[in-house]
């Protein structure tokens, strides 16, 4: 509603102080899609303790963006204001950021040109929103996709269900030894393997942690449930190794 006119768009550049001004239809599209990662990427890094993983953030950064919109009014110009705000916690937590780039990725130095390759060519993800929250509604398009993966990587996705054929989908009763581990505060972890499939493919669920908490180096505020899972990762991994030696033991022996 604001941004509907240009003196909106001025506006809202002006009060989140944003490097280029929004002029058209296109910058708005661009803001709105740098808005769902940085919401994702939150969530995704809600670590007990200061970070600087994707952007320098404060220990648990969701509480701190959500501290910043109590009590908002519904008005629009007071509600961006106000999540303006909210989303310096992760675009200025250090205050010497002197103006927003949403033309850059909010994932930082995390070097997702390569992952954005990979789910080109191997690991296709459909992704859309229908709900009535933060996310804009849109549907997926996977003729778009390909085109948009062609137009950047010149590559042609031809089999959409690629990793679905190569690692077997949600069949992995034939897959041995491994541990699927998610944290429940990760939003990936909706796509994750959440039970035991078999005597030898595990399922961690570790309700108060983020994305790979787990696999971080320990810390003073990790929840015990983060540490119960790195001790049955060890031990269980340690387990595979004696008997995979112990059989080639056998063998030659």
């Amino acid at each position: 509603e604001v941004a509907s006119t240009n003196e909106g768009k001025t506006w809202l550049s002006s009060k989140w102080k944003l490097c280029k001004p929004l002029q058209n239809d296109t910058d708005i599209q661009s803001l709105l899609d740098w808005l769902t990662e940085i919401y994702g990427n939150l969530a995704m890094v809600n670590y007990p303790y200061p970070t600087n993983f994707l952007a320098p953030l404060p220990a648990h950064p969701v509480k701190a963006f959500c501290n910043k919109l109590q009590a908002v009014p519904h008005k629009p110009e007071a509600l961006l204001e106000k999540l303006g705000i909210a989303l310096s916690i992760y675009t200025n937590y250090t205050e010497k950021v002197k103006c927003v780039d949403i033309s850059q990725s909010a994932g930082g130095n995390l070097g997702e040109e390569a992952w954005d390759f990979q789910a080109c060519t191997e690991m296709i993800m459909p992704m859309c929103s229908n709900s009535n929250d933060m996310f804009e509604n849109y549907a997926w398009n996977f003729t778009a996709f390909a085109e948009t993966c062609y137009n950047k990587w010149k590559v042609r996705v031809a089999r959409p269900d690629l990793a679905i054929l190569e690692y077997g989908g949600k069949d992995l009763e034939a897959a041995s030894n491994i541990i699927f581990s998610n944290g429940l505060l990760d939003p990936w972890s909706g796509g994750g393997v959440l039970r035991n499939v078999s005597r030898t493919v595990y399922a961690v669920v570790i309700p108060e942690a983020a994305h790979h908490l787990d696999l971080r180096s320990s810390n003073v505020n990790d929840p015990r449930s983060v540490i119960a899972a790195r001790n049955f990762h060890k031990r269980t991994i340690r387990s595979w190794l004696r008997s995979y030696y112990r059989e080639r033991q056998n063998i030659y022996y």
